[in-house]
Order: C-alpha cells, then sequence, then structure tokens
C-alpha cells in the first residue's frame, strides 16, 4: 500500500511539474490567469489526500474461515427439520426411509417445494435431474453429503 501511494505520489508530481512548465508563459500576463495558476497546486492536494487514512482500523489483515464441515447427523437432522416443516407431511410417518410419494401422500409439486426448501436449507442448488432421484430423505442426505464431502 506504502508503494502504491509513493508511485501515485511521484505521478502526480510529475504531472503537476508538466502543467507547470506546458502553461505558456505569455498567457499569464493576465491578473486573473496568474490567481488561477498559483491557486492551483496538484502536489499539494494529492500529498493532503494520500496522507489521510481513509478506512480507520487495519485493513487486509481479516482472515475469513470456512464452517466446519457438517457431520452425517447434523445433515440428517436438518433435513428431517425441514422435511418436518413441510405442513403436508405428519411427523408420525416420517423416517428417513419414507417415499415422498408413496409413504407421505405427497405429489410433484410437493417434492419440487421440498428440494426447493432443500437448497434454501444448505445453500446450493440441486439440478433437475438430481432433485429428480431425492425421492427420500435418505437420498437427500446421502446427497447433501457427498456434496459436501462428508463421509461417515
Amino acid at each position: 500500500m506504502a508503494a502504491f501511494a509513493k508511485s501515485v505520489r511521484t505521478a502526480f508530481a510529475v504531472s503537476g511539474n508538466i502543467f507547470r512548465n506546458t502553461v505558456p508563459r505569455s498567457s499569464l500576463s493576465n491578473p486573473q490567469l496568474k490567481r488561477l495558476y498559483s491557486s492551483v497546486s496538484v502536489k499539494s492536494g494529492v500529498s493532503a489526500l494520500l496522507n489521510q487514512q481513509l478506512i480507520p482500523g487495519p485493513t487486509g489483515q481479516v482472515r475469513h474461515f470456512a464452517e466446519a464441515k457438517s457431520s452425517i447427523e447434523q445433515i440428517r437432522e436438518r433435513v428431517l427439520k425441514v422435511c418436518g416443516d413441510f405442513d403436508k407431511i405428519t411427523s408420525t410417518k416420517l423416517c428417513l426411509d419414507s417415499h415422498f410419494m408413496n409413504d407421505l401422500g405427497l405429489d410433484s409439486l410437493d417434492h419440487v417445494e421440498i428440494i426447493m426448501a432443500m437448497e434454501d436449507e444448505f445453500g446450493f442448488e440441486i439440478p433437475d435431474m438430481d432433485a429428480e432421484k431425492l425421492v427420500k430423505p435418505a437420498d437427500i442426505v446421502r446427497y447433501v453429503a457427498d456434496r459436501q464431502d462428508v463421509y461417515e
């Protein structure tokens, strides 16, 4: 950052000198132009700007860490919770091996809603080709675990 500031400061100092040297001296005979030219100080304005700290605090020193991997048990709990929150599923019939359509009586639209809820819960999109194969909560658990590289 210091090297960048120094190079910018140098560039503006050079361009300021070029501006001062390229303005013809004869055009400065007008008093208004002299006042205007003397009020323009490229170097001092840039130096003041570069010396200010625009963003307070230590910048660039923050490390972001990824979440810890979920375990299979945590994935099972989250899948069952999402399925249990679905209003058309009774909690007495719900288990990992319950078939959404055969055992729980859901239709294809309900299945799509469950898959969308899983996408929201786990934060990634499930392609339609894969979603068609996820007909049990156990299938969803296996799919999410494979996607997040979680193995028993």
